[in-house]
């Protein structure tokens, strides 16, 4: 069932925000001709099943994996038609909210927002003070508002950089509103030169400038000298600190003071290390959103959340109040559990050489999922009530519980989280807490005990209410899990994009970041909150359980496209075919030729409707081929792997690059080259790729020598198609450096090929 649309107010007053369906009529008619064209090759196959048993069944063998592999393409791209089929856009209007704030008939709630990095290392800490100082910039009364900061790596350069940004806040928030700046992150702000020409706008243009300088070279002499600042004072928990063993560390930052000058236009800003002891599971990224969640809860108890990546800066200074146009203008609040804004990336490379931009996936298929039962959660740049994250059903009071069962479900910190958790899920409208209450040292002390390793144990916390624990992909997790209680989500996507992030650069990172999500998947696929669960015992739309089917599916697919690429050559060693031959008939081989003609311009017209050049198109579809035999298939693995008990899964930060003076958007020589390292994630593809080259040469030598081969014309086309998507590999053989495969890869493939060719020759 599509989504409703929001309603007018009794007081005839306009929607708060509108959806409006796309016409897609024409990709329906494609997407379902080429359904009915696998439907026909699947049946072309089960009826040429017995005339291809001779030959001792050796014949029956690729006809009959083609086919296996063929019907789970088609499951596959059932689950996409799904997914597409009901697409709508989302348009907010912030001035009609803003109209009804002035004439007193709404009052904007206070929103807590939570910005979490875990390694200075990997993600430099500038680019974590940027998210901050764009977030304090929003257009929004900096008295409803408050910043947390999770710093998951107990550094002392963090809490430094942190210290230092509230100072220059305390000039950069005024100057983005005095002037109504769009750009309100600094490094990507002062990119360009003034745009205003009058004289008072060009001089504290170039005095924040030099603020913002000096704030870079101190955190970047800080980060190369560690010991810049003494571990005494505010430092002084910092001294002898372990990452992963240490007490708990709250630092309120910036307060929000009128008596302060600036104090009232600066939000509320609090840092915390949460305790980690060797004992104690933290469970990574979503440990940390529950410790966020407690502690926020007793220091100003928001009833909205925003959660975003340490990378990922607001690009609209209106996007809180394009969220709360959906939030406080639904009809029904189950129709928004949480609002959703689409991943985009600042800085991205021309043509996506990595596939990792996403923009295609977002624009239609997520697109689709709001026409269901909403976007599935990103895990950043999203909007959540902050009852629906206590694990509250849609109109269902649970404020109403007994007092013991909810210290039992929430914690046992007594008094104030309780009470905190009370107000909100008791509240019948969309504030509880009008504005944010002055931090006092009751709420830090709770903050402490809420903070603590062994708080949850006896809870429900990472089960039933937060953040939810079993998968490095948590934020999947706990939408679906949010989804599967009946809660609708909302996509809100509009120009300028919302959020922007920082995408992995190089074949290493960027495969690193597949086989992490391909992990996770596949841990929730294998376990009790699968989607299908969801829809048999919970409230999980049907088609709402497909569009997840079709993600949880990335670490499976391996299994039947790697099969799918090794056949061509299978039966070029073993002298059989897979393909029809022109012997069977013009139909026969019409089919697939259609499928493969259909499917590829179908995909193309996507990518340039999308506004995407042919290039990316291209890059797309050799990523995706290599990211199935690296990342997903290893993520399988190691989903196999932890159910059997062999190993438990372990979380990857990936790599941020932050550029400064432009360089970001300055495209280097060697931007877009794929980088080997000497990882496993590389062997499969390389096998695969060798595999080919090794067909072709014997494709070829034995067609040379013999009259009649037992291979077509097919065989030989699949195997250059796979070839042409491993084209990186191919010129990596040849490259030094880290734009070679290194000799230990190429040796271990070398290995794994010449075993597939015995082994084949076996068999047949």
């Amino acid at each position: 069932m599509p989504p409703r649309k929001p309603p007018s107010s009794p007081l005839s007053f306009p929607p708060l925000y509108e959806i409006r369906h796309r016409n897609n009529r024409i990709s329906r008619a494609v997407e379902v001709i080429i359904l009915c064209l696998l439907f026909l090759l699947i049946t072309y196959r089960l009826i040429s099943l017995y005339s291809h048993r001779g030959g001792g069944g050796f014949l029956l063998f690729p006809w009959f994996l083609a086919l296996v592999c063929e019907s789970w393409f088609t499951f596959l791209w059932i689950l996409t038609v799904n997914s597409k089929w009901n697409q709508i856009d989302t348009h907010t209007y912030p001035q009609r909210l803003l109209q009804r704030v002035k004439d007193g008939t709404v009052e904007l709630p206070a929103v807590d927002m939570f910005v979490t990095t875990a390694d200075s290392d990997l993600e430099p800490p500038i680019l974590t003070v940027n998210t901050v100082l764009s977030l304090l910039a929003v257009d929004y009364p900096a008295s409803k508002l408050a910043c947390y900061v999770s710093d998951d790596g107990a550094s002392p350069l963090t809490f430094y950089s942190l210290l230092q940004a509230a100072k220059f806040a305390r000039l950069w928030v005024p100057f983005c509103k005095k002037f109504n700046v769009a750009v309100r992150a600094p490094f990507q702000y002062f990119n360009n030169g003034p745009e205003c020409s009058s004289l008072e706008f060009q001089h504290e243009w170039k005095e924040i400038k030099g603020e913002y300088s000096q704030l870079c070279a101190k955190i970047e002499d800080a980060s190369k000298k560690p010991m810049i600042f003494d571990l005494t004072g505010e430092f002084s928990e910092f001294t002898k600190i372990e990452k992963r063993n240490h007490s708990t560390i709250i630092k309120v930052i910036w307060e929000n003071n009128e008596s302060l000058t600036h104090g009232d236009e600066v939000p509320n800003i609090i840092y915390i290390s949460r305790e980690k002891r060797l004992k104690h599971p933290h469970h990574y990224k979503a440990g940390a959103m529950n410790v966020l969640t407690r502690v926020s809860g007793v220091m100003t108890n928001a009833p909205f959340m925003v959660n975003v990546d340490c990378d990922c800066y607001v690009n609209d200074p209106k996007v809180v109040m394009r969220a709360m146009c959906i939030l406080l203008g639904a009809e029904d609040e189950k129709d928004a559990g949480f609002v959703q804004f689409p991943q985009s990336f600042y800085g991205a490379l021309e043509d996506d050489p990595y596939g990792n931009q996403f923009k295609v996936l977002m624009k239609y298929m997520v697109s689709g999922f709001a026409g269901i039962q909403g976007p599935f959660y990103q895990g950043t740049g999203c909007f959540h009530r902050r009852k629906v994250i206590y694990g509250s059903s849609p109109n269902k009071k649970e404020g109403e519980s007994d007092k013991d069962i909810m210290l039992e479900r929430y914690g046992k910190s007594k008094d104030a989280f309780v009470w905190s958790v009370v107000n909100i899920l008791s509240s019948q409208s969309n504030n509880p807490c009008e504005t944010s209450p002055p931090i006092c040292m009751n709420s830090l002390e709770a903050a402490y005990q809420v903070a603590h390793s062994g708080y949850e144990f006896g809870t429900s916390w990472g089960y039933q209410v937060g953040w939810i624990y079993g998968s490095t992909t948590e934020d999947m997790l706990t939408g679906l899990t949010i989804h599967r209680k009946g809660w609708r989500s909302a996509l809100c996507d509009h120009k300028p994009f919302s959020f922007l992030g920082c995408a992995p650069t190089g074949g290493p990172a960027a495969l690193t970041q597949q086989k992490r999500w391909a992990t996770g998947l596949m841990e929730i696929l294998i376990s009790n909150n699968n989607p299908i669960v969801g829809t048999s015992l919970g409230r999980l739309k049907f088609r709402q359980c497909l569009c997840y089917l079709w993600f949880m599916a990335w670490p499976m697919r391996p299994i039947f496209e790697l099969s799918y690429s090794l056949l061509p050559a299978y039966c070029i060693f073993t002298n059989s075919h897979f393909q029809p031959k022109v012997n069977e008939g013009v139909v026969a081989i019409a089919i697939p030729s259609s499928i493969f003609i259909i499917y590829n311009l179908y995909t193309l017209f996507e990518y340039v409707n999308a506004g995407e050049s042919i290039r990316a198109w291209w890059n797309n579809q050799r990523m995706q081929k290599v990211t199935s035999s690296a990342s997903w298939f290893l993520g399988f693995l190691s989903g196999v792997f932890k159910v059997v008990g062999f190993s438990d899964t372990v979380f990857e930060v990936t790599k941020k690059e932050h550029y400064s003076d432009g360089a970001a958007n300055t495209e280097q020589p060697d931007d877009g080259t794929f980088t080997f390292d000497d990882s496993p994630l590389f062997i499969l593809g390389t096998t695969i790729l060798l595999v080919n080259i090794a067909a072709l040469f014997i494709g070829f030598v034995d067609y040379v020598r013999k009259e009649k081969v037992g291979w077509s014309l097919g065989e030989v086309i699949c195997s250059v198609w796979v070839i042409l998507m491993y084209w990186a590999f191919l010129k990596g053989l040849f490259r030094r450096g880290k734009y070679g495969i290194p000799w230990s890869i190429i040796l271990k493939s070398g290995g794994l090929a010449f075993l597939f060719l015995h082994a084949s020759k076996f068999v047949h």
